[in-house]
């Protein structure tokens, strides 16, 4: 962003108009999500804040009752000039600042490195409190930008409206958690990164003359504990893989007929598209593990694998592998890895030259050529029991139709969470796995 907004200037936009639009832009926002209520605005001494008395300006004129409260006077050339065409009162920010049904934060926003003092903390949480309505500009006062930390207490916010490109925080938890809903303005900003969204998949087309196993054949390693190996052979097949076969000494009970079991396989077998191994496998299932790193097939790696290789995830490289750690499988396969958790997830795909979707909350998909990608939110009831087997199968079937690691990770991802969306809040992971041709639907 500081980039994208240094070449607008440098290419002869002022500050002042890209200003002008983010406050018009947050003012539009308000005004068709809360309606012409009166209206609260905080706003700080940087450019924040010269948005808030942008955005104040505008909904006076559009009608809305409006007030400012001043944390303290404008400090950017910008910012003074914005309050200087604001035509009405300043009040300063402080324990008699009373109420509004609309309050508009823009105190802090991108780069706060500290928390609030605990004054500003105190009257903004209040306020907040009384509010019906709670509108963030760019970020919620005291949310960290890059890592989604909360720097103090911050309030949870109704909608946030950011300016030119989704920054880390709003799809990082907690910081996520506290943003409510999302809304990106466009202020005439060209802004490029290898961080992006996962949006909807674009899928490569059934080919009318290709049989089964064009389609995608999916060998999946069986262990310890069947049912999940169940779960994730059901979401593989389920998600569009001409083929799906278990390995298994004995056979599953209320499988899919669709799905075929049988014993110890052959992973030369050419037209296997991925091997799928770790859900369920057990800690004692290293030597399956090692048949599956040595088959030279595309793998994807999950559960009790990933606990068996712990520590030695170097060993992954050049296997063509997607790792699907959740947060303790990934601190015990990447104790070394520092930073926010993008700076981790990017590190771990290094150290393993694997993609890695590093689950949670707030999933990421990173590549070792140091592209990431940041899950839309995802349904709460996702946190039960087999969901990740779930999301370990998708991966499968769409790395063995075909799709590059990275892409293929990123479409899992997303039809994931619209197959939860769907399964409803009081699903079991075998429901998710039977939501998953609808969420295909959806695309």
């Amino acid at each position: 962003m500081r980039a994208a907004e240094e070449a607008a200037i440098a290419a002869g936009t002022p500050v002042e108009e890209l200003m002008e639009r983010a406050g018009g832009a947050l003012a539009e926002a308000a005004m068709r999500f809360a309606g012409p209520l009166p209206a609260l605005l905080l706003c700080g001494p940087g450019n924040n804040g010269g948005d808030g008395y942008v955005a104040a300006r505008y909904l006076a004129d559009r009608g809305s009752p409006v007030r400012v409260a001043a944390l303290a006077e404008a400090t950017s050339d910008a910012a003074r000039r914005a309050r200087a065409l604001f035509q009405g009162n300043v009040e300063a920010l402080s324990a008699q600042t009373e109420p509004a049904p609309l309050v508009i934060d823009c105190l802090f926003g991108t780069g706060l490195k500290r928390p609030l003092e605990d004054g500003a903390a105190q009257h903004l949480s209040r306020l907040c409190e009384a509010a019906a309505i709670r509108v963030a500009c760019d970020l919620p006062s005291g949310v960290e930008t890059d890592s989604g930390a909360l720097l103090g207490a911050v309030p949870k916010f109704d909608l946030t409206v950011t300016f030119g490109a989704v920054k880390p925080a709003h799809l990082l938890m907690p910081a996520m958690g506290r943003r409510g809903r999302l809304v990106l303005a466009e202020i005439g900003l060209s802004v490029s990164s290898q961080w992006r969204e996962i949006g909807t998949p674009k899928l490569p087309a059934l080919d009318p003359a290709g049989n089964k196993y064009d389609r995608g054949m999916v060998h999946c390693l069986a262990g310890a504990m069947p049912g999940a190996i169940a779960l994730a052979a059901s979401a593989a097949a389920r998600s569009g893989a001409g083929y799906v076969r278990i390995e298994s000494d004995t056979t599953l009970a209320n499988m899919p007929a669709a799905i075929v079991q049988g014993q110890e396989g052959d992973l030369d077998d050419r037209r296997i598209g991925c091997v799928l191994v770790g859900p369920g496998l057990g800690r004692d299932g290293d030597g399956k593990l090692q048949r599956a790193l040595s088959s030279g097939r595309p793998l994807v790696v999950d559960g009790d694998a990933l606990s068996i290789l712990a520590g030695r995830a170097a060993e992954l490289r050049a296997l063509n592998a997607t790792l699907t750690p959740h947060e303790g499988e990934f601190e015990r396969l990447f104790p070394n890895a520092k930073g926010t958790k993008p700076e981790r997830a990017l590190e771990a795909a290094r150290t393993a030259d694997s993609v890695i979707v590093y689950k949670g909350p707030d999933t990421l998909v990173s590549a070792p050529d140091g592209r990431l990608a940041f899950a839309p939110p995802a349904p709460a009831w996702l946190a039960t029991a087999g969901t990740g087997d779930v999301l370990a199968g998708i991966v499968a079937a769409m790395v063995a139709r075909g799709l590059p690691s990275f892409e293929a990770a990123c479409a899992a991802v997303w039809l994931h969470g619209r197959a939860a969306e769907l399964a409803g809040r009081h699903m079991i992971a075998d429901d998710l796995a039977a939501a998953i041709p609808a969420a295909f639907d959806l695309l």
